[in-house]
């Protein structure tokens, strides 16, 4: 038997007036998510425990079965690892923002008009970057999707870097880049706080005035100005799943983030072309990819993540959110419900509230479908009726133990 998880990032919400008391996922027509529903076993659940709010990296660490608390560096060295850096033992890395700074460098938007094009370009400018005070430090960038990129601190040195250093990422528009400092009082720590805020300003000076943001700015979309590092981390070591689990596995994601965690797990990346990690994603490739690789012999446990639901409720816009979750259930869903003998478990990995425009610690729907599974009154798949289900409420490091079980791939515990 096979098995599949697909996690709608940021899918779960709460209650919106403007939905008449309703969530998105609620109000959404969704007859594949709910024909799963009425097909399967549900529940809820937390990607972590009970009131604590997951990261999308922390809660795939979690749902794929490894304990956050325990390999959980940062953020950084799996977006770097995602989008194809090499980092070594020692590096230090960061995911990063193209964000658009005002003459001030007060920051007017995080995310650059979420830039989609122009960005390698960027990159291969920043890369040119040296620090005088610190040359024995390598600065190494790398565009990811969308807005995103990674920074790479590797010290060819005899000086070492840490990743106890705070984040440059203000959170909101309106203020100028926040200064990192050091998280602890290591001369490691205050070291590359230093390096980092030379490298936001610097950032700012070398592509201010980039082709490609003069470009933006004639026709009236923000430039990518200045980046953002943030989510320090040092290199983690992470057990292999197909060693943990005993398993064929590949991970179909949009974003270097989740492809960096399939990279650290060992899993094998297929990268989707059009995969944007937003609402305006090639679903139709992403589910061809689905398909291929859960009918074929190569793999037996699929990961698949998809992004546009969370980008939507980071915008604020629930018009956004309610029409992706329609489309992934016509596009994706409806497809999925054709493969047979595979267990499929659909769930998020967070909540993105319309009304929070964050992650926040609610709950979120789960419902497995395969054979013999439990099948109970639930026909409904959203966060309210999900409560009702058979599954009731479980952690995200539970999923993977409950997918082994079903499709025989577990040990007895005891004599």
């Amino acid at each position: 038997m096979k098995g599949m998880i697909l996690i709608m990032d940021g899918l779960g919400d709460r209650p919106l007036k403007d939905l008449n008391g309703m969530t998105p996922l609620q109000a959404a027509k969704t007859p594949n998510m709910d024909k799963m529903a009425e097909k399967g076993i549900n529940g809820l659940m937390d990607s972590i425990k009970p009131g604590i709010i997951p990261g999308s990296d922390t809660a795939h660490i979690s749902i794929l079965g490894y304990d956050p608390y325990e390999i959980y560096t940062g953020r950084g060295p799996f977006e770097a690892s995602g989008v194809g850096v090499d980092i070594l033992p020692g590096d230090i890395a960061f995911r990063c923002n193209f964000s658009t700074a005002d003459n001030n460098k007060i920051i007017t938007d995080r995310r650059a008009g979420r830039i989609r094009d122009g960005t390698k370009d960027i990159i291969n400018t920043l890369n040119e970057m040296v620090i005088e005070e610190y040359e024995d430090v390598k600065i190494i960038f790398k565009e990811s999707t969308g807005h995103r990129a990674v920074l790479v601190l590797r010290s060819e040195g005899d000086e070492s870097l840490s990743d106890a250093v705070s984040d440059a990422d203000p959170k909101n528009e309106g203020k100028p880049p926040k200064t990192v400092f050091p998280t602890d009082d290591t001369k490691e720590a205050v070291r590359t706080a230093d390096i980092l805020n030379k490298i936001v300003n610097k950032s700012y000076e070398m592509i201010k005035n980039h082709p490609v943001n003069q470009e933006r700015e004639k026709n009236g979309e923000p430039p990518a100005n200045i980046i953002l590092p943030r989510g320090a981390g040092a290199v983690p070591e992470v057990e292999p799943i197909n060693e943990k689990y005993n398993l064929n596995s590949v991970c179909i994601a949009e974003t270097g983030l989740i492809m960096g965690i399939g990279r650290f797990a060992g899993m094998d990346i297929i990268e989707v072309d059009g995969a944007t990690g937003g609402t305006d994603t090639n679903l139709d490739n992403i589910i061809d990819e689905i398909v291929k690789h859960a009918t074929g012999d190569e793999y037996n446990f699929l990961l698949i993540n998809i992004d546009g639901a969370d980008e939507a409720g980071h915008d604020g816009s629930f018009e956004e959110k309610l029409e992706f979750i329609e489309k992934v259930d016509k596009v994706v869903i409806k497809k999925l419900l054709e493969i047979e003998d595979c267990y499929i478990i659909l769930t998020a990995d967070h909540s993105t509230p319309i009304s929070r425009m964050d992650h926040t610690a609610d709950p979120v729907p789960i419902i497995i479908n395969g054979p013999e599974v439990r099948i109970d009154n639930v026909n409904e798949f959203n966060e309210i009726e999900a409560h009702k289900g058979g599954l009731c409420r479980i952690r995200g490091s539970d999923v993977m133990d409950i997918l082994m079980d079903l499709m025989n791939n577990s040990s007895k515990f005891g004599a």
